[in-house]
């Protein structure tokens, strides 16, 4: 992820990427690193076969692999990166599975193997929240510039309950409000066009966050992947997943009720999974990105124009 020298993006939504340049002045690339940590919804703890859409990579793209320790990964990055990015900082983005579900000396070990390089100059933990205590959010509010992604995916229990994610809105609202206290910016993961949700179930989720005022979001639509239970349910019996143009207005809905404070991480898939099995537009990454850019000024409308906050 990295941006132009001399000016900010021309999006209608404020990007990680702005929020990056405004904060350091400078290029950042965010490093994707894999610790090797596993879930407790696939080791049995709470489950053994994961959430329903999760395949065996954890939603990574294997691009490193976790026999490598994470100084070489953060090195092998740095030096591999496309000259055509030019970063001149980075944060290292630990992503695969649940990054503190472990024993708290194995976390602080592996968070700080990240800063190897001076150039590293944050971090960001990706998670569940029924894996954080306040001793595990204070050694991540430690550490400079330390933002955690949480996985939410939705607001409502009985999609929750479906998608076999092992907890409910309440543990991750608890996450939240605990990783807030301790000074930590919070990211939340939501997917759209999950079963049996309709348009307004997903918006009143995107509501429910912008309540919140959430530092930043990640949007992603709901994939298909081999070898999951998702693609067993959906070899059996297929169900209708969003359409492209379904899935870009809905983010434009979502983008317009967001605070305008809340950085955009993500609108669109990595674009680079090999197991996809539907829907197959989603490998088109920076034409669904495109498509969203015009279908916001085509309305004329920004990030925040119909925020509002809603009073519990």
């Amino acid at each position: 992820m990295f941006h132009s020298e001399t000016k900010l993006s021309a999006k209608r939504y404020f990007t990680f990427n702005d929020y990056l340049f405004k904060t350091f002045s400078k290029k950042v690339y965010k490093l994707t690193l894999d610790a090797g940590f596993s879930c407790p919804n696939r080791d049995g703890t709470i489950s053994s076969g994961g959430c329903i859409f999760c395949d065996e990579s954890g939603s990574f793209s294997m691009a490193h692999s976790s026999r490598l320790s994470i100084e070489e990964q953060v090195k092998m990055a740095i030096e591999n990166l496309p000259k055509r990015f030019k970063a001149e900082l980075f944060l290292a983005y630990f992503q695969a599975f649940s990054n503190t579900y472990a024993d708290i000396k194995i976390l602080e070990k592996t968070y700080n193997a990240a800063f190897c390089d001076d150039r590293v100059v944050g971090i960001s933990i990706g998670t569940r929240p029924d894996c954080l205590d306040s001793n595990k959010l204070d050694l991540i509010s430690s550490y400079k510039n330390p933002w955690l992604e949480l996985g939410l995916q939705s607001a409502h229990d009985k999609t929750l309950k479906l998608i076999n994610r092992g907890h409910n809105y309440k543990t991750f609202e608890d996450a939240y409000f605990l990783a807030k206290k301790k000074g930590i910016k919070v990211c939340v993961h939501i997917i759209l066009g999950l079963p049996g949700e309709t348009p307004q179930d997903m918006l009143k989720t995107a509501r429910v966050l912008s309540n919140l005022e959430i530092d930043g979001i990640k949007l992603h639509v709901l994939t298909v992947l081999e070898n999951t239970p998702l693609a067993k349910i959906y070899s059996a019996n297929p169900f209708k997943l969003l359409t492209e143009d379904e899935y870009c207005n809905l983010v434009c809905d979502i983008i317009e009720i967001l605070p305008k404070s809340t950085t955009i991480h993500r609108v669109g898939g990595s674009g680079l999974s090999t197991t996809l099995i539907a829907p197959l537009w989603a490998r088109n990454k920076f034409e669904t990105m495109n498509k969203i850019d015009r279908i916001l000024w085509e309305r004329d409308t920004y990030q925040g124009e119909k925020y509002k906050i809603i009073l519990k």
